[in-house]
């Protein structure tokens, strides 16, 4: 990895740490969390909050969002005088971003049944689905916390983003269960990439926009990443589609998508090219979550799905969103390091 990366991901660890700790927990700590609570309030009450979260933001991820994040700030901020400053301010933002994204892992492990999360049982596996729960949804607001200190104008421009796009994640995450839940429904094309701009494309712009804040940038140029860095999102989205059925994603078995029920932009390709598969492609999808990860159903669909030309179609489409979506970032601050980097990452990120 680029060292440049290296650097400030170490800074953004640092803060998640900060913001997360492990037990036992600061004084200041906790009055940040929670304001003034009662003596009987001890460490293990608490802990059945921060632990789940705790550990599987210690358990890997990439960490792009906050890094996204960091180098939007700079490009905002690269001509200020207050550069250092503005900087500053954006990594003590990192936990806006990442907790977002932790809490909805741990939110989507459940809803989809899934037994696995970067090489380790998933948090509602290991704590119970109410505890599970509990914790992600506390996370979410605990995400928040960073804002204190910020100054008031910035502190409401960057809580109505973060709010805002809590609602449209929901909104996606709403559409990817009518879907899954049902092996008749089929979404089109469009309905699916509408659905990801919500659940996926949601925290690439959240990023973007935070990240310009945060560095001084006007509101009109942070709404016009936001609206670039979604495609982003989705782009990751697809790649993810495609590695489930290829490779299989870290830390998760291959072809899971198709238990858990998935139209994944390969499966609507695909019967977009074989409508005449339908029925056979789910009574794989049906026989797969009866009989769980290892039932041959799940191999026969992934053959089935590689057969045709539909995955090489989405890898295409998430190289094209990439590719343009750094394009157009790259205008709206021409020549700074930052957007060479933000085109580094995410030609790096790209995993198929």
């Amino acid at each position: 990895m680029n060292s440049d990366f290296k650097s400030r991901l170490k800074k953004i660890e640092a803060v998640l740490q900060k913001n997360l700790p492990g037990s036992p927990y600061t004084a200041l700590w906790k009055h940040n969390a929670f304001g003034k609570i009662d003596k009987a309030v001890c460490s293990q009450h608490i802990e059945a909050l921060t632990e789940p979260c705790r550990i599987l933001i210690e358990s890997g991820g990439k960490r792009w969002r906050p890094l996204f994040m960091i180098l939007c700030a700079e490009a905002a901020s690269e001509r200020k005088k207050n550069k250092t400053e503005l900087i500053k301010q954006a990594y003590s933002l990192c936990p806006l971003v990442e907790f977002v994204h932790t809490a909805s892992l741990i939110h989507d492990d459940i809803e989809d049944n899934a037994d696995m999360r970067r090489g380790k049982p998933a948090a509602h596996i290991s704590w119970g689905i109410d505890t599970a729960l509990n914790a992600a949804s506390w996370l979410y607001f605990q995400a928040s916390a960073c804002l204190t200190g910020i100054a008031p104008a910035l502190k409401i421009k960057l809580y109505d983003a973060l709010t805002a796009e809590l609602r449209r994640l929901h909104l996606g995450q709403a559409m990817d269960i009518s879907w899954h839940k049902n092996n008749a429904a089929l979404p089109t094309v469009r309905e699916y990439l509408a659905m990801t701009s919500l659940k996926t494309g949601t925290l690439a712009s959240l990023s973007a926009r935070c990240g310009i804040l945060a560095g001084g940038g006007s509101p009109e140029k942070a709404g016009q990443a936001a609206l670039y860095a979604a495609d982003i999102g989705v782009a990751f989205q697809i790649q993810d589609d495609i590695i489930n059925l290829t490779r299989g994603n870290v830390g998760k078995k291959r072809g899971d998508d198709i238990v858990e029920g998935k139209k994944s932009l390969p499966v609507l390709y695909h019967l977009q090219e074989h409508p005449e598969d339908l029925k056979k492609l789910m009574s794989y999808f049906e026989c797969a979550a009866r009989e769980g990860i290892d039932s041959p159903a799940v191999e026969k669909a992934v053959n089935l799905l590689l057969g045709g030309n539909a995955v090489q179609r989405a890898l295409k489409q998430s190289t094209d969103l990439i590719e343009a979506s750094c394009t157009r970032i790259q205008k709206l601050y021409p020549g700074t390091t930052a957007v060479r980097l933000i085109t580094e990452l995410f030609s790096g990120l790209q995993k198929c």
